[in-house]
């Protein structure tokens, strides 16, 4: 998903995304934001699995016999 930085106040980013509606973040999530930049959000598939596999491994290895 698309977004634009609409504005930066009090420690705050607001996105707009294609609708017009307004999200406001957390400057410490994305420091190097500027006014008009555009913003994407995507899920990273790869490392979610990754991580799965992981917990899982983990989860098995703590209830083994």
């Amino acid at each position: 998903m698309l977004y634009i930085v609409d504005k930066i106040e009090s420690g705050m980013i607001f996105l707009e995304d294609e609708t017009e509606d307004l999200f406001a973040v957390p400057c410490d999530l994305i420091p190097e934001a500027r006014e008009g930049d555009c913003i994407e959000i995507k899920i990273n598939k790869e490392e979610t699995e990754k991580r799965r596999d992981n917990v899982r491994r983990l989860v098995e290895e703590l209830f083994q016999d």
